[in-house]
């Protein structure tokens, strides 16, 4: 309650009633119970999600540049791993956080930073996912639209409008979170701040046009490619290998990405809606904080996922990742060669000169 506290105060045999101020907000007195032994298995987590999905990712990109843009997927391709790269860098801080029993030691700039990064990071794998999608339904739905939209140009022009939009949906978060000190214990937390209800129907609505419109967006065009495709198969009898393996991709890494930050946002979804009741409903809220806590690794994980599904699932890419992979095996033997002949001629090269020095010690010792 927002409201004073009433607590009765004994004076003698009478009873008087003093005014106190809540010791704490109505959220500090709903938070969940911490996930037990969460400071051994996340910090683990994390960095086993930060050395792969640095490596995977690295790679990818690296495979995309390295053969060249030969498809137009190709570019949301690259800069969907980009966008997982960037968010991963951040990970180091939040190991740390577990490690420490979720005290905040990295300050007040990579607190606000790296809690930014993370809402970027969603909302631009969302909206690329999206695009990618329907890329797709427009090659399938409306072949002759797509000849026209379907250009490098555009994809270029629609990742770069995708950067710069979830730059500004992510402004949210870096202006409401914040370091947080806590004065019994001497730690600090990096969390929201207290916001007014306007702010709580901002951020509500943000999640609900950026980030459930879109995946319904995705569904409908699935479902539409699906059954376009029932249709024609049905009536032809042929299989269009290439085209089934296309949407089949796109479709695996939707699923990846639906199935890591769906239970996520659900529960951010209905923590917000707590959060607009007054007074604030303590089960809810309480409920939505334990699902974020266990939901939020899985969302962390995505971020490592793509490079894998794209080496199983296609073809191409996996032929430009493994020539990527094989050629810096390639490369760094060589020089593991080349050093070793190096060292092998400078051995040689000291006992020539040693032996020569000692020849010309014998002579000289002859000659007197």
């Amino acid at each position: 309650m927002d409201s004073e506290y009433l607590y009765p105060v004994t004076t003698g045999t009478s009873y008087a009633y003093d005014y106190s101020l809540p010791t704490e907000s109505p959220e500090e007195s709903c938070q969940a119970e911490p996930v037990p032994y969460a400071n051994i298995f996340l910090p683990l987590l994390y960095a086993i999600v930060f050395v792969v999905g640095i490596i995977g990712n690295s790679i990818l990109i690296a495979a995309v540049f390295r053969r060249g843009i030969q498809r137009l997927i190709d570019i949301f391709i690259a800069n969907l791993a980009a966008s997982d790269f960037v968010f991963l860098i951040t990970l180091p801080l939040w190991v740390d956080k577990e490690k420490s029993g979720g005290s905040w030691r990295s300050g007040s700039f990579l607190c606000k930073g790296s809690s930014y990064v993370i809402s970027v990071n969603m909302y631009c794998s969302t909206l690329l996912l999206t695009c990618m999608s329907t890329d797709r339904y427009l090659a399938i739905m409306h072949p002759s639209v797509a000849r026209k939209v379907r250009t490098r140009f555009n994809s270029i022009g629609m990742c770069i409008c995708i950067w710069v939009l979830s730059g500004f949906l992510g402004l949210p978060t870096l202006l409401t979170r914040q370091l947080v000190l806590e004065e019994e214990t001497g730690q600090s937390y990096c969390t929201d701040s207290e916001q007014m209800p306007m702010k709580w129907i901002t951020s509500l609505i943000i999640l609900i046009l950026a980030f459930f419109f879109p995946l319904l967006c995705i569904l409908t065009f699935y479902c539409s490619v699906t059954r376009k495709l029932c249709m024609h198969y049905q009536k032809s009898g042929k299989h269009d290998r290439k085209l089934r393996k296309s949407i089949k991709i796109v479709f695996i890494v939707v699923a990846a990405f639906v199935f890591s930050w769906i239970p996520f946002n659900l529960f951010k979804l209905l923590a917000n809606i707590s959060r607009l009741q007054h007074p604030l409903f303590c089960f809810p809220y309480k409920v939505a904080q334990m699902g974020m806590q266990v939901s939020g690794p899985l969302a962390f994980a995505n971020s490592c996922a793509n490079p894998f599904i794209y080496y199983f699932f296609d073809c191409y890419m996996r032929r430009a990742m493994t020539r990527c992979i094989y050629s810096q095996v390639k490369a760094h033997s060589v020089r593991s060669s080349s050093d070793t002949m190096d060292t092998r001629l400078s051995h040689s090269l000291s006992y020539f000169i040693y032996g020569e020095d000692a020849t010309r010690k014998r002579r000289r010792s002859m000659s007197f």
